[in-house]
């Protein structure tokens, strides 16, 4: 079985009967979607989605999961993928610009649960993957000037599009290459204190995170 596969599988097990769940956004996610509606389906049961991105929306809305929002809900577990998970259970996330939607629906559930295989852990964050920011369009220089204190700032471009990528947000991403990050949470917060900054992709707040490795999954928590 596909190690992505294997881990979404997994987290089916935290499922129950009445939940309203977060639905991530990644191909990892992608798969957690469609299985979660094959086990609804199977098993009967009554779960809704709050998607964090038109992707997860798209797919819900194909699969035939039912979908509310955090006006009408709270979120009893959100599942999702990551871009790089460190030893300390720490996350970069938004290599598909959808991290800030992300953390909303993230930090607001009860229990939040990553998706990952074993390619996905790093010793530290920024090993394999920059630094996701999303900045108001009127604000991209300046926030650009101030990320270059911690590494170095590009702005994302768009495929099969002329000029940057605009998330689902209508905003810019800019991709901060920082290397060996010593204290994500710090960063994080410091991050968001640069005027003309939405949201950053690092995660700091998750609960357990499953591992899918060639021999079992494995489950990691803080």
């Amino acid at each position: 079985m596909d190690l992505k596969e294997k881990v979404a599988k997994e987290a089916l097990k935290y499922i129950k009967d009445g939940y309203v769940v977060g639905l991530g956004s990644g191909s990892t996610a992608a798969i957690f979607i469609r299985e979660l509606a094959k086990k609804m389906e199977e098993e009967d049961l009554n779960v809704f989605g709050i998607p964090t991105s038109y992707e997860a929306r798209f797919l819900a809305i194909q699969y035939g999961i039912p979908l509310v929002s955090l006006d009408e809900y709270d979120i009893d577990l959100a599942v999702d993928g990551a871009d790089e998970v460190d030893k300390n259970l720490n996350l970069i996330k938004g290599g598909g610009g959808c991290h800030t939607l992300e953390k909303i629906v993230d930090y607001n559930a009860k229990k939040f649960i990553v998706i990952v295989d074993e390619s996905k852990l790093v010793n530290s964050l920024g090993e394999k993957f920059p630094i996701p920011v999303e900045v108001l369009p009127v604000a991209y220089r300046t926030v650009m000037k101030e990320l270059s204190n911690y590494g170095n700032a590009v702005i994302r471009l768009a495929e099969r599009k002329r000029g940057p990528i605009i998330t689902d947000n209508g905003n810019f991403i800019i991709d901060l290459y920082a290397k060996n990050i010593d204290n994500p949470k710090e960063l994080e917060r410091e991050i968001n204190t640069i005027p003309g900054v939405v949201e950053n992709g690092i995660f700091t707040k998750v609960d357990e995170v499953l591992v899918a490795t060639k021999k079992e999954v494995k489950k990691l928590k803080k």
